[in-house]
């Protein structure tokens, strides 16, 4: 997480290619853990989204666009819970700050709106 007080980021970058998806990232140690979320992030509780971890990017690429690829929302984000196989964390973005979780099946991820909300 961000040192000296500062809030650690996190950005949802929208793709083009190669199809559309889009990449959850959250700075942790210095870098921005991503996950890809091919349908977006979830909108209800009742829907859980697959999450596929992919490589770390470093912290320069939170404010990252180009031609395919483009800021959907940035903020910062805060952790609540923790155990080996999931994390609950809230985003704080533009416009509003929305609670999620995100559980390791042992394969890939499920990103999964928590009920209570902040």
């Amino acid at each position: 997480m961000g040192g000296s007080g500062r809030r650690p980021v996190f950005v949802l970058h929208e793709h083009d290619r190669p199809t559309h998806h889009f990449d959850l990232r959250l700075e942790q140690a210095g870098v921005l853990r991503s996950w890809a979320v091919p349908k977006g992030l979830p909108t209800s509780s009742a829907q859980d989204r697959l999450a596929v971890a992919v490589a770390d990017h470093d912290l320069g690429h939170a404010s990252y666009t180009d031609a395919t690829k483009r800021i959907a929302d940035d903020g910062w984000w805060e952790l609540e819970d923790r155990n080996d196989r999931r994390f609950v964390f809230v985003l704080h973005g533009q416009s509003d700050s929305r609670r999620y979780a995100l559980i390791d099946t042992g394969r890939d991820w499920l990103l999964h709106l928590t009920r209570e909300q902040p």
